[in-house]
């Protein structure tokens, strides 16, 4: 039992360092989220706007691979955090690679800045994302029964910051309201914003953390041993190496372009959940029910990768469909299409306390791969809900934003069967000697989804717009159909996890 006399309440009855954390992460995701607002339109709008000039399907296909380079760098920072420097300066550096990869973009050197940028952010959110989670868990002891409320605080915060963005970096990009900079979009000055964001979250999160934040933060938890480093290193350089002699024949071939380097990342993306599955399937550390709960979890993770594909498609297609058909005004007041991003933390915060009633409620509720099917039945709908515009109107005008705010309210309601349930399962299916591992299997589950709307993107355009809402919006209603009969088959793998 706790002495109730030095529990920490400085924080809205919450421990000091939840401040930290919460706006460390409210600022990270201010500057990612605002970032990924108009990143796209700068990516295609013409040179004489401002923009890069890409082709359109190019740079949705780079929205894409962008999203799933993110998830996959997640994997070795937390192996970072925990084998070699820590959580708290793990997530210090990782934050330092994120401004310095929104500064990258706030000048204007083109294209290579485009790259350099992605490069940083990557390896930046890569390390800082799943570490400070882990840091909130730090907080509190096992028998603290704040433990709930604090996360649900600290996922608040989370989607404060990511649903101010999409308004403030647009605005900051169109002038602050006073059109400074003529027909064309200042999207320098709105990455400058997000670069500005990261170092307010550095500069408390770096001052709080000395005050607020444990000492054992600053030390590996499992700490590499010298001798065990040799094969990492070697591995390492190893697929270093390979890669390097991919791009170096794709260079001499005549074959080394933007839409070539996309398929390696695809490719990458899908080997590596294959690649871990069969390492827990084939290890003789996994016994025999953790392996039967293995399998279960293998129909859990193509549905994770489908919703996830349709889920995160709202930085690329449906920017896409708010920027060329969608009337941005409600009555008198007017909007910039990238303000549509906002919705998709909104909808969050509207529907958590909701789910979190109902999950607390309901006696009877389906299991695990009963709310799966569900979630990915109204996935499909959010996108069968946009083939309606098409097929109703023709595809050549514009059309109500209602459709847009109704598809992304639809696809949230999804995210609130998948995406917390689908974390909760991870952990419980997990083999006690994988657990790390099948925890980066959820977020491959999203890296694998986003690197085939890189390649599925190219082929959205107003002509292929309603083919491809409906042909997409079917294959996740229909997985969603026939895992819903899989439900028993699965649980019963499951062997005892609910």
């Amino acid at each position: 039992m706790e002495n109730k006399k030095n529990v920490d309440t400085a924080f809205l009855g919450q421990p000091r360092g939840l401040s930290t954390l919460f706006f460390t992460e409210m600022w990270e995701r201010f500057s990612y989220y605002g970032m990924r607002a108009i990143l796209l339109f700068y990516m295609y709008y013409a040179v004489s706007k401002g923009g890069l000039g890409f082709d359109q399907g190019t740079a949705a296909s780079i929205m894409s691979i962008y999203g799933s380079l993110v998830y996959m760098s997640s994997v070795v920072g937390g192996w970072l955090s925990d084998r070699v420097w820590g959580s708290r300066r793990t997530v210090f550096i990782g934050g330092v690679f994120i401004m310095f990869g929104h500064i990258a973009l706030s000048v204007p050197f083109g294209a290579p800045a485009l790259f350099v940028s992605i490069a940083l952010i990557v390896i930046g959110t890569g390390l800082l994302k799943p570490n400070v989670s882990e840091m909130v868990g730090g907080l509190y002891s096992s028998t603290d029964k704040r433990r709930d409320a604090g996360f649900s605080m600290f996922v608040f915060g989370i989607n404060l910051g990511a649903a101010v963005a999409p308004w403030a970096v647009p605005f900051a990009a169109n002038g602050f309201g006073f059109h400074a900079f003529g027909n064309e979009m200042n999207f320098h000055v709105g990455f400058s914003l997000a670069a500005i964001g990261m170092f307010l979250g550095l500069i408390q999160y770096y001052f709080g953390g000395k005050k607020y934040l444990s000492k054992e933060s600053l030390y590996p938890q499992d700490p590499i041993e010298k001798e065990n480093m040799r094969p990492i290193i070697i591995w390492t350089t190893v697929g270093v190496v390979a890669l390097l002699v991919i791009i170096a024949l794709l260079g001499v071939t005549g074959n080394l372009n933007v839409s070539n380097i996309i398929w390696i990342i695809t490719i990458i993306a899908i080997a590596l959940p294959i690649f871990y599955f069969v390492m827990m399937l084939s290890s003789k550390k996994v016994t025999k029910i953790e392996h039967s709960r293995v399998w279960a979890y293998v129909p859990l993770f193509i549905a994770a990768a489908i919703f996830w594909a349709i889920e995160e498609s709202g930085s690329v297609v449906l920017a896409l469909f708010a920027a060329n058909r969608t009337v941005l005004h409600i009555g008198g007041w007017h909007f910039a299409a990238a303000n549509f991003q906002t919705l998709n933390p909104l909808f969050i915060m509207i529907l958590t306390p909701f789910f979190v009633w109902l999950w607390s409620n309901w006696r009877n509720q389906p299991s695990a791969p009963g709310k799966f099917s569900v979630g990915l039945m109204f996935a499909g709908a959010s996108y069968l809900f946009m083939a309606l515009p098409g097929i109703i109107n023709g595809t050549a005008g514009r059309v109500s934003p209602w459709w847009l705010i109704g598809s992304w309210f639809i696809v949230e309601i999804a995210e609130m069967l998948i995406s917390p349930i689908g974390l909760s399962v991870t952990t419980k299916l997990a083999p006690k000697a994988f657990q790390s591992q099948m925890m980066s299997m959820w977020f491959l589950a999203d890296a694998a989804g986003q690197a085939v709307n890189a390649q599925i993107v190219k082929f959205y355009s107003a002509n292929t717009e309603v083919s491809y809402f409906l042909i997409i919006g079917l294959v996740s209603v229909a997985f969603g159909i026939l895992l819903l009969f899989l439900v028993k088959p699965i649980h019963r793998l499951m062997d005892g996890v609910d």
